[in-house]
């Protein structure tokens, strides 16, 4: 019991050691925690910005709709009937019959053909059916193949090639992110790695004097890990709070952007749980960073 209380307050005071060592050099302490923050904030804030991308493409489903329009031999009682078998289909959300007389008050509306239509002799639109689907892809295609063989079917209008599209981009972008995440890791192991290595050099005979006593490799590496550990630790907080800072920034004109395209969706900030993956990434980063630099450099000091 002795044993693990001596070995808990080894570690507790490494750390204590390690705080105040940053608390000691604040200028310092700061450009190196602000330098991993930055690399840190990168590819986080461009995680967030897909997923906000990816929340807003969802709120477009309605895009995705698709007109059926009907032969002209098909009376409103028939179309309606139509309508309503679609619209029980598993693969359909929701059907909505849109009778020729509508479909004409529509365009009248909108073409600025009013005077035109009124020469004409009889409505010229059919009734069509707006199929809202309930799915995407394949789903999609065999749905629109089967009501486009509808006997009461004279064309089927679909156009969410650029939702796809966008979807598409949505996907490698966010293999961009997560590409970007592992390099800019590897970036941030590299600046705690030099760190820790001037930190070495700086205490190299105080390193010399402890080796000279018995002290282990792994004895003296506990506070350069621990160092590490603050340093990520720290550029983990001040990551999380220029992304939330960034994104108070831009949500006013985002949210007007928005409105003028008819969408009230919000943009989405920084969650709980992307705030603690950020400070266990940085952690987990400073540590490695620490552990390789400490393994590489204090085996090349021996005492003299």
């Amino acid at each position: 019991m002795d044993m693990i209380a001596r070995y808990l307050s080894l570690h507790i005071e490494n750390m204590t050691g390690a705080v105040a060592r940053v608390a000691g050099r604040p200028l310092g302490s700061l450009m190196t925690t602000l330098v991993i923050a930055i690399a840190l904030v990168v590819p986080a804030g461009l995680r967030v910005m897909v997923d906000n991308a990816r929340a807003l493409s969802g709120t477009w489903q309605g895009a995705a709709d698709f007109t059926v329009y009907l032969e002209m031999a098909v009376e409103e009682p028939a179309a309606e009937a139509l309508a309503q078998q679609i619209g029980q289909r598993n693969d359909v959300e929701r059907a909505e019959l849109l009778n020729r007389s509508d479909a004409l008050s529509e365009f009248r509306a909108w073409s600025g053909f009013g005077e035109a239509l009124d020469l004409l002799d009889e409505n010229p639109l059919p009734h069509a059916v707006i199929v809202r689907p309930a799915g995407t892809g394949a789903d999609l295609d065999l749905l629109v193949r089967e009501l486009d063989a509808l006997e009461e079917t004279a064309l089927v209008q679909l156009d969410t090639e650029w939702l796809e599209r966008l979807r598409a981009i949505l996907d490698l972008a966010r293999r961009v992110v997560d590409v970007t995440t592992v390099l800019l890791g590897l970036a941030v192991i590299v600046v705690i790695g030099n760190t820790i290595r001037l930190e070495i050099g700086n205490r190299r005979e105080e390193i010399e004097i402890i080796k000279l006593v018995g002290g282990s490799d792994g004895y003296i590496r506990r506070p350069f890990l621990y160092l590490g550990l603050c340093y990520g630790v720290g550029a983990g907080i001040l990551a999380a709070l220029i992304i939330v800072v960034g994104l108070g920034m831009v949500a006013s004109p985002a949210r007007a952007l928005m409105e003028l395209y008819g969408s009230n969706y919000r943009l989405a900030g920084l969650s709980l749980a992307d705030a603690a993956w950020l400070l266990g990434v940085g952690g987990f980063l400073g540590w490695a960073g620490a552990g390789i630099a400490g393994a590489r450099h204090l085996r090349d000091i021996e005492p003299s």
